[in-house]
């Protein structure tokens, strides 16, 4: 027999924590492993486009190793004046009292102007090719000779 004294008072209390593996399969895990080419991410894809762009360039020009190579999600908004601001692909800085020359390269604006494949390693090729030229005081043409050409 039941009593109301062993009855609790008001609704039963549920569990606040939900259950995501409700059909006993066990919880998801990646579908790739990390050793994976699918498993790396854009960013790690876009860094690894750029420093085999930078090595390629340093075989001729061995002085490129005292360069910083920095890679950037988005460049920074330099003008104040109200002007529109031109997107850059990439930009240098000199060096300066010590510090390296740095060579930033926007991986977004990248992104967004070449689909995947060969044509954002060209872009890539490409901008890192203008950025060496501009350091070196070269034009493009004497820095990269495939330089701006579709059918490397």
């Amino acid at each position: 027999m039941v009593t109301s004294a062993s009855m609790p008072s008001g609704p039963v209390p549920r569990p606040t924590r939900r259950r995501r593996d409700t059909h006993g399969r066990g919880l998801r895990g990646t579908l790739a492993p990390a050793t994976m080419p699918v498993s790396r991410s854009r960013a790690t894809t876009f860094d690894e486009l750029v420093l085999s762009a930078v090595e390629r360039i340093q075989q001729a020009y061995p002085e490129l190793a005292d360069v910083e190579i920095r890679v950037e999600e988005v460049p920074l908004r330099e003008r104040r004046d109200g002007s529109p601001d031109p997107v850059s692909l990439g930009r240098l800085h000199p060096a300066i009292a010590g510090r390296p020359a740095a060579l930033i390269v926007h991986r977004r604006p990248i992104e967004l102007r070449a689909s995947a494949g060969t044509q954002r390693e060209d872009l890539v090729n490409d901008t890192v090719t203008e950025l060496v030229a501009e350091l070196f005081g070269l034009s493009p043409i004497q820095v990269d000779p495939d330089y701006g050409r579709d059918d490397r």
